[in-house]
């Protein structure tokens, strides 16, 4: 990659939904360096039921290294591990884990490694 790039959360390369109407990813690519994305879930959005249909895999197996702008979201390791993010938090996800929304406002989560192929159909 090479010069200035400047892309936009707010105008998407790709826009990927969740089951249910539960939320949605906002996708930019940048090229030689992957993609960033924001993912907007609301309240009741769980990933075993919002996510898990389209993934097809028993849990998330995506990495995920990402920043919390808004909301809340417990995440639980298939070991048993596992840990609520909020506003400001910046969090490392491995693959294996289950997710969903805590509370009743919309979690917003900017991820730069994990949403390449996230809710991909």
């Amino acid at each position: 990659m090479s010069g200035l790039v400047n892309k936009s959360l707010d105008s998407p390369d790709e826009v990927r939904p969740f089951e249910e109407g539960k939320g949605q990813l906002e996708l930019v690519n940048i090229e030689g360096g992957g993609a960033v994305g924001r993912a907007t879930f609301q309240p009741g959005w769980r990933w075993s039921k919002h996510v898990k249909p389209i993934a097809q895999t028993e849990s998330c197996q995506a990495a995920h290294t990402g920043y919390t702008i808004s909301g809340h979201m417990k995440i639980v390791m298939d070991d048993g591990e596992e840990t609520v993010m909020g506003p400001g938090d910046f969090t490392i996800i491995p693959p294996g884990h289950d997710a969903w929304v805590v509370g009743d406002e919309p979690c917003v989560v900017v991820d730069w490694q994990g949403y390449v192929d996230y809710a991909r159909r």
